[in-house]
């Protein structure tokens, strides 16, 4: 996260391509695999990130974040850790923590080693084989997640001094990690603060790619001010879909102190790629970035501009995200567990910045006996449109099935939904549940929500709600 100290000249591509020779991933059925450019699950289905970053080593006492952010619709969170490099170690009961939240929350943990950032410029930076030593230490809480865990080895390995040993440093991480055992799909940062503006990493990907021996690496570019135009994303992204290697944008944000980044192109190009995207960050930035933060301290119902845009705007990650298939057929309820042991004091303090349209109570219709009630809430709101939610809870006794009805008095249109087959028919909607939570047991609740339009007004209707 800072400004290019100049201009590189643009190279070429053609390194690229010519050692990029390989087949299918040689990455056992047990995790994440890469093949021909595209990440794949553990049973073989493409998974397209959709998520965000989490500040968790420096917010450890966090723990409902992981719900929150999965409430919203993402199917991955990027979480901060620390090697005890240059922030206080998190240790590997905390990181077992972590995983366990992320799986009960039904999301994909990205785990990010943060002590390596901007190396070479900042003097408090660690080095990537620093990092690679910390993730050895930590082995045996994470043998055995391959299917819910990436390893993203050191975020922003390189400031603008010494990146030209990006290459030959991430290659031989790699290499110790495999050796070490880890057979996770394994994630690499851009230098140059993340956003590779020299072109390293674009250039040398394919030897990167080819160190390792299962070829089961992802590259992560980092998306600020130097990525300002529809140009200089799409020529980049562009680029690795062309060569086919597998990309990611592993951060970006809406705007920056070291330009605009252009978060509307990054956002439809990387869905019409199916190309994965992690917006930074939840909440409690710091040092005059406080406006990257999607909530006000931490909390879910006050979305921040930036968090409206990135969950609810166009290409936004609850309209695409999809959850990972490997949590298909088990129904985990979202946890919070208690905080670690040590709660090592963050550096940054959160600061809040906007505050959306103050949360609309919900409504709730009298409970048919043997039946479901629906509560209708109106979570955020912003000019010409809002998200509701509607929670749906069976009466007495299990249902297997439900559906909710409501209409409109004043010309909302639903535009978006997810947890629930939505259909209009005028100014009345319906809403079915589906696959995953249409039996509730007696008392048990679940969730849906939408996007939808408004004008002037935007009373709460009434919603009925029918059990099968």
């Amino acid at each position: 996260m800072k400004k290019m100290l100049s201009v590189a000249g643009v190279a070429l591509l053609t390194a690229l391509t010519a050692v990029f020779a390989f087949g299918q991933p040689a990455q056992a059925a047990t995790g994440f695999s890469v093949s021909n450019g595209r990440l794949y699950d553990a049973n073989g289905t493409e998974f397209v990130m959709r998520g965000v970053n989490h500040a968790h080593t420096w917010y450890p006492q966090q723990t409902s974040s992981f719900a929150n952010i999965k409430a919203l619709g993402a199917n991955t969170v990027r979480v901060v850790l620390a090697t005890g490099d240059r922030w206080t170690k998190n240790s590997a009961a905390d990181v077992a923590n972590v995983i366990s939240l992320c799986k009960a929350n039904r999301l994909i943990c990205v785990l990010e080693a943060h002590d390596t950032t901007g190396y070479g410029e900042d003097g408090a930076a660690t080095t990537l084989a620093k990092a690679t030593d910390y993730w050895l230490s930590i082995a045996d809480v994470l043998k055995g997640q391959e299917k819910y865990v990436i390893v993203n080895i050191g975020n922003e390995p390189f400031g603008n001094q010494g990146y030209g040993a990006w290459t030959t440093d991430t290659s031989n991480a790699i290499k110790r990690l495999r050796a070490g055992g880890l057979t996770h799909t394994i994630m690499v940062d851009g230098p140059n603060w993340g956003q590779d503006w020299s072109f390293t990493m674009r250039d040398n990907a394919g030897t990167v790619f080819n160190a390792d021996p299962q070829r089961n690496t992802v590259f992560s570019i980092h998306m600020y001010g130097v990525f300002d135009t529809a140009a200089e994303i799409t020529d980049y992204l562009g680029r690795f879909r062309t060569a086919g290697l597998p990309i990611v944008v592993g951060e970006f944000g809406f705007n920056h102190s070291d330009g605009n980044p252009d978060e509307d192109t990054i956002m439809s190009y990387a869905q019409a790629n199916k190309i994965g995207y992690l917006g930074w960050s939840w909440s409690g930035n710091g040092g005059g970035v406080e406006y990257l933060d999607m909530t006000t301290g931490f909390n879910p119902n006050q979305l921040t501009s930036w968090g409206q845009r990135i969950f609810a705007g166009a290409n936004g990650i609850t309209a695409t995200s999809r959850e990972a298939s490997v949590y298909s057929g088990s129904s985990p309820s979202p946890t919070t567990s208690p905080s670690p042991t040590t709660s090592p004091s963050p550096t940054t303090s959160p600061s809040p910045t906007t505050s959306p349209s103050p949360t609309t109570p919900p409504t709730t219709t009298p409970p048919p006996a043997g039946g479901c009630t629906a509560s209708y809430t109106v979570v955020n709101s912003w000019q010409g449109g809002f998200q509701g939610d509607i929670k749906v809870t069976a009466g007495s006794a299990a249902i297997n099935g439900w559906t909710a009805k409501w209409t409109f008095a004043n010309g909302q249109t639903v535009s978006q939904s997810w947890n629930a087959t939505v259909s209009g028919s005028g100014s009345t909607y319906t809403a079915r549940n589906v696959d995953y939570n249409g039996r509730l047991g007696a008392g048990a609740s679940t969730t849906f929500g939408f996007i939808a339009s408004w004008n002037g007004t935007n009373a709460t209707p009434a919603v009925t709600c029918t059990a099968s």
